[in-house]
């Protein structure tokens, strides 16, 4: 024909029973365990080795920690040892420095005192013959001039306390007549009281008892009055009961006058009453 095949490319390559896809699956599969199983070999191995170099680098790691804390622990008790040491000469040369103030400010103090002891011993002879001045002048200013008034005075005071004693005296006799003189008008009116009395008597004894009632019953207001005293004060009075009850509390109260007035006077009202025409007792 002519026809001439230079080259070709075969796409695919297949059949209708997978004979050609099942010769490739049994070296597929072995191909493919091999490969997990490496795969697997590589990675244990990996990670034990990872895992080695981890613990190597976490020992070199604590083992420089470890060296870091005692190098800082040295540094720090080095450093409170240098403190400690600078502290104590601190504190030493401030001591020693108020020591000598101290020291100082003491003889300062004791020359201060010496100055006012020399002052004040100055002050003192100053004083002493400012009092032997003063009492010098006060013998020739005042004692004296004292002297003569508290004679004077006295001599005065003498003449007053004479005539005290007289005026006294003279007060005295006018009490005593004056005393003398109340007492016999006391005695005066007693008797006038008593011829009174003796009068007062006679009659009542003569009238018998029309004078006792008159006396009775120019007592009873008062009698009344004393006995409702008592009651001004009260706002409200409340009887309990029915009127038979009202009726008998006021006839027990009327009932007991009587005996009351025979109680303060000595008077039986109901004997004296009986002995009026038309009353009854």
């Amino acid at each position: 024909m002519g026809i001439e095949i230079l080259s070709f490319t075969i796409k695919d390559v297949y059949d209708d029973v997978q004979y050609l896809a099942s010769l490739g699956k049994a070296q597929t599969a072995v191909v493919k365990r091999d490969a997990d199983a490496g795969v697997a070999e590589a990675n244990r191995d990996a990670g034990i080795r990872e895992a080695e170099c981890e613990k190597s680098a976490m020992d070199v790691k604590y083992s420089t920690d470890t060296k870091i804390e005692d190098n800082t622990r040295m540094y720090k008790l080095q450093k409170a040892n240098f403190d400690q040491e600078i502290n104590t000469a601190k504190a030493e040369s401030q001591l020693a420095y108020e020591l000598q103030a101290a020291k100082i400010r003491q003889r300062i103090r004791n020359e201060e005192i010496q100055i006012d002891v020399v002052e004040r011993r100055k002050q003192i002879e100053i004083e002493s013959q400012e009092v032997q001045r003063k009492d010098r002048e006060l013998i020739g200013t005042v004692k004296l001039p004292a002297e003569a008034e508290a004679y004077r005075v006295q001599t005065i005071a003498q003449g007053k306390q004479c005539q005290t004693i007289e005026s006294a005296r003279a007060e005295a006799e006018r009490i005593r007549k004056i005393g003398a003189a109340e007492a016999h008008a006391i005695e005066l009116v007693g008797k006038a009281e008593a011829e009174r009395m003796r009068i007062k008597a006679n009659v009542y004894k003569q009238y018998g008892d029309a004078a006792i009632m008159n006396i009775v019953l120019e007592s009873l207001p008062k009698i009344a009055a004393e006995v409702a005293a008592p009651l001004a004060k009260t706002d409200e009075i409340v009887l309990i009961g029915g009127n038979d009850n009202l009726t008998n509390d006021v006839t027990r109260l009327v009932a007991q006058l009587p005996p009351s007035i025979n109680a303060l006077t000595g008077v039986d009202l109901s004997k004296v009453l009986s002995k009026i025409p038309g009353a009854k007792a």
